[in-house]
């Protein structure tokens, strides 16, 4: 196996995982947005453990980084790459600017501050904005690897 096929097995896999996570969230959004306060904080419990995800968002951040700069100047197929590599190093982007102060005013949905709503609206559509960013990084890594063939980029 080449590098540049190992490179483009490791984006693959690390963006299929990072999607795991964000899509469960998308899915639950619409089942949890509503619910009251005890209820939701005795369902965010569910997500305790998680944050080892990030190792894998990251491990796909630098993925698709790499595979990008493998198949520079390969029939624009690093375009397609490195446009995964912006959409999962934004998500990065999003979950500090929206979900992690979530997080970590309500001490990772332990207690539930006075405006608790707001900051779930914030952690709920922020994950639910990474869904979407990170199955577009799966689309687009797809599309690099596709675009490549089998043996175009050695």
């Amino acid at each position: 196996m080449t590098l540049t096929t190992t490179a483009k097995f490791l984006a693959l896999v690390l963006t299929a995982l990072a999607l795991v996570p964000s899509g469960a969230h998308f899915f639950a959004l619409p089942n949890k947005i509503g619910l009251p306060e005890a209820d939701y904080l005795t369902v965010q419990a569910i997500y305790r453990g998680w944050d080892l995800f990030g190792i894998v968002l990251v491990g796909a951040i630098g993925a698709n980084l790499f595979l990008a700069l493998r198949l520079r100047r390969v029939g624009g197929a690093d375009w397609y790459a490195s446009g995964a590599f912006l959409l999962v190093l934004a998500t990065l982007a999003i979950f500090f600017v929206w979900v992690y102060p979530a997080n970590e005013a309500t001490a990772n949905w332990e207690t539930a501050p006075e405006r608790w709503r707001e900051l779930r609206m914030h952690w709920e559509v922020g994950h639910a904005v990474n869904a979407v960013l990170t199955f577009l990084a799966f689309c687009m890594v797809s599309l690099a690897c596709i675009r490549t063939g089998p043996r175009r980029e050695e």
